[in-house]
């Protein structure tokens, strides 16, 4: 032992050396602390984002969940009861014939044809994109920009003022070729002339996203890959099913998810139209009739269980969706 003129012997510190009693730590063991050091690092830095992210979405969602399961109006907001009924709103809207014969019919199809026509239009104008020169590839971009900073509601009364029955651009224009007669036609009250208008509008906002990312995506591709193929003599459809689907195909995965998560709740472009605030049951998708429920005929809970079944069938969507990706990159 070590000693000390001044202090006499002194002692080894703990944890300086190893000795009979004090093992040699492992190195493996300091190995896997670090590990577990470097992984718990990022999750401590975002667990404030992390946290009111759960405040601000997680606790709405489950107060939605608990409501579906009550028959919640405005008695129940008044005296602050809980009249729990179990699956009685899930069982009252999955046996309500409008479900089966207008509202999902209108959400499913109106989805799956805005997020076709979206990616299509996006993926035709990022092509065009492509091909222009340095000037008007800016202002086109701009262009299309503008049409995706226009806010839906804005967007939504554009359209309605262009097929107005009596002053709209659509009507005076069919009217001065004598093919109809603004006075006995609107647009609004029709199924499919409605949904055809909130199409375009839904198109129309959402395909600059859309080209913009296919565009990046474009960006990426060697240019060798189509020239090669263009001297094997492929053809432009050829060269785009064959090179550009296949080397960006992840590109056009996230696209389409995305659409069709926006496009299936689509609310504004719906509420704001003629007729879609309530007045024509024939046009409701899940996203209003949830509304209509809860707002207008004050049964939260059926709204609620409502927009459930929303939530349980976008996320079936996007899980088949997300498989497919993680399918294809696993293939690579």
């Amino acid at each position: 032992m070590a000693t000390d003129r001044a202090t006499g012997p002194t002692r080894p510190r703990p944890g300086r050396e190893a000795g009979p009693d004090r093992p040699a730590p492992d190195p493996a063991r300091r190995a896997r602390r670090a590990r577990r050091a470097r992984a718990l690092r990022p999750w401590l830095l975002l667990a404030p984002a992390l946290t009111v992210l759960a405040v601000l979405l997680l606790w709405p969602l489950l107060r939605v969940v608990l409501l579906s399961f009550q028959d919640y109006g405005l008695r129940q907001i008044y005296t602050g009861e809980t009249h729990w009924t179990g699956l009685d709103n899930y069982t009252t809207l999955l046996t309500d014939s409008a479900l089966w014969t207008t509202v999902l019919p209108n959400t499913v199809v109106f989805a799956a044809v805005c997020v076709a026509l979206t990616v299509i239009t996006g993926t035709l104008v990022a092509l065009l994109l492509q091909r222009l020169g340095r000037t008007w590839r800016i202002i086109c971009s701009t262009v299309v920009m503008t049409a995706w900073a226009m806010p839906a509601v804005t967007g939504t009364y554009v359209w309605i003022w262009i097929f107005d029955p009596l002053g709209g651009i659509v009507s005076g224009g069919l009217d001065a070729l004598g093919l109809i007669e603004p006075r006995e036609t609107n647009w609004f009250t029709d199924r499919w002339s409605f949904y055809a208008i909130a199409t375009l509008n839904v198109v129309h906002h959402g395909f600059p996203f859309v080209a913009i990312t296919v565009f990046a995506g474009l960006l990426t591709i060697p240019r060798e890959l189509p020239e090669a193929a263009l001297m094997d003599g492929a053809n432009a459809w050829q060269r785009f099913w064959k090179i550009t689907v296949p080397t960006i195909r992840p590109v056009f995965t996230v696209v389409t998810i995305l659409s069709t998560i926006w496009d299936f709740k689509v609310f504004a472009q719906i509420y704001l139209m003629p007729g879609g605030s309530g007045s024509n049951p024939d046009i409701f998708n899940l996203g209003v009739w949830s509304y209509h429920q809860s707002f207008v005929k004050n049964e939260y809970g059926m709204g609620s269980a409502i927009a459930v079944l929303l939530t349980v069938l976008l996320l079936a969507i996007t899980v088949v969706y997300l498989r497919a990706l993680f399918k294809e990159r696993d293939d690579l």
